[in-house]
């Protein structure tokens, strides 16, 4: 637990340099961050549930559901700068093996949120809601070793 405490929180490495030990010093205890990941996280998937709900409203039921589905997202992703913290966590982001999913996800929440607000067209809201969804899902596989390539495979042999 110990080793797993370290690897999330950016220590684990041994080579501590003064800088190091001030961001260490001014940091959230592991209890804390694990309770802020939980509550970013529950928040983000009660905010999803919510706009799965309100989908089902007369008039701007849709836009309500593209509007709670994006934060949902955005809170759940974010719950995961409890554990990392941020910097570590733009960095994985941002690797090259996550960088395309990456721009995908954030177009997507940008999109979706432009179409429910400035657009005011509920066909691309959900439309880019059906996006953000797959573009999350290829985000999140790209975080489990070989995961990418075992759906890559199973959709080749699936559809040949």
């Amino acid at each position: 637990m110990d080793k797993l405490k370290k690897v999330l929180s950016g220590q684990d490495t041994e080579d501590r340099s003064g800088l190091s030990e001030v961001i260490e010093a001014s940091s959230l205890s592991w209890g804390t961050r694990i309770k802020g990941f939980i509550a970013c996280f529950a928040v983000g998937i009660l905010f999803s549930l919510l706009g799965t709900l309100l989908l089902w409203m007369p008039r701007k039921g849709l836009l309500l559901f593209a509007v709670f589905y994006t934060f949902g997202n955005i809170a759940s992703i974010g719950s995961t700068i409890f554990l990392m913290g941020p910097l570590k966590q733009l960095k994985r982001m941002f690797e090259p093996t996550r960088l395309i999913a990456t721009i995908l996800v954030l177009v997507c929440f940008v999109l979706t949120l432009c179409s429910a607000f400035w657009w005011d067209n509920k066909g691309l809201a959900l439309i880019f809601c059906i996006l953000q969804s797959l573009a999350l899902t290829w985000y999140s596989l790209s975080f489990i070793p070989f995961a990418r390539d075992a759906v890559k495979k199973c959709f080749t042999v699936c559809l040949a």
